[in-house]
């Protein structure tokens, strides 16, 4: 399903999973498109994920929503028939032990242990539950999957962060593992800032998923707009794109690597672990990000 005019080396291809809390605000929605118009992107299936701890969700309604937003997005791709959805875990996990099972976390651990040579990468773009459940039942996944996450404070010190606090045990189980871990803390995604009105230029006027991209950020927009702070009324943060950011094109002068830590309860970060290294990012190239985006959907969806 494209119209490009050119292909991507079946040599360069990656196996995908798409972790997501889809449906808790209004920027998971341009990431999962722009990983499905992407021909490097084999996408193996997608996993909703909970959200349970945004002040008012709560314990299984989020997971839900996200998994239901997933559908509704392959559905204005027409798409709907060609990638399976799974259930994600509906809460965190109780402790750094328990794994919370799920659909997903049994997907993630089948397809990691198939016999494929294509590498493949699992992206989170909320909590990293799935992830942790998926290695604490199957630890011989470490060494058959890369992880992108979109998780985590400011390096070196942390401090709040949305996804990480969804589920805090899950990150240490995550950053102990041996897992390929390539994580884009929270001053790095808030890099890729946009405005309503460059959306609505670039990316509203293609397909239904072009309107409905638009659409949902702008009710979203209004909905919040007694929230101090977030949204900024004009502005926004598609703080998941740099998921495909770095997959596209890995920006090899933009991470360091970085023994891993643990986490604290206040979502600091805990270091000399002795944990292996890990792939902390400093910067992504917005520009190639969005105009990849941007063109992706133009070529798909012309005229619509």
């Amino acid at each position: 399903m494209n119209n490009y005019e050119f292909t991507c080396p079946e040599q360069k291809r990656i196996r995908l999973i798409i972790d997501t809390d889809a449906k808790n605000e209004a920027d998971d929605q341009f990431a999962i498109v722009h990983h499905l118009l992407s021909e490097k992107m084999i996408v193996k299936g997608l996993i909703g994920a909970h959200f349970e701890k945004r002040y008012d969700m709560g314990q299984e309604k989020s997971m839900d929503m996200s998994y239901d937003e997933l559908k509704k997005i392959l559905e204005l791709m027409d798409l709907q028939d060609q990638y399976p959805v799974f259930h994600g875990a509906t809460h965190a996990m109780p402790d750094q032990k328990t794994p919370v099972m799920s659909e997903g976390a049994q997907f993630i651990i089948d397809e990691a242990m198939k016999d494929d040579d294509r590498p493949l990468f699992a992206v989170f773009m909320g909590a990293i539950t799935d992830l942790a459940a998926a290695y604490l039942a199957e630890p011989r996944i470490a060494e058959r999957l890369n992880v992108v996450w979109i998780g985590g404070g400011e390096w070196p010190v942390g401090g709040f962060e949305f996804n990480l606090m969804q589920d805090i045990n899950a990150a240490n189980v995550v950053f102990a593992s041996k897992l390929n871990l390539w994580q884009v803390p929270k001053d790095v995604y808030k890099q890729v800032k946009i405005t309503l009105a460059e959306l609505q230029l670039k990316v509203r006027p293609y397909g239904k998923i072009g309107r409905y991209l638009f659409d949902q950020m702008v009710e979203f927009n209004n909905e919040w707009a007694d929230h101090k702070g977030f949204p900024m009324g004009e502005g926004w943060v598609l703080g998941d794109q740099p998921t495909v950011s770095v997959l596209l094109e890995d920006h090899e002068h933009a991470y360091e690597w970085r023994p891993a830590p643990q986490v604290s309860d206040e979502m600091f970060y805990i270091h000399e672990q002795n944990n292996r290294p890990i792939r902390v990012y400093k910067y992504v190239d917005v520009r190639m990000t969005m105009e990849d985006l941007y063109a992706k959907l133009a070529i798909n969806y012309p005229n619509q």
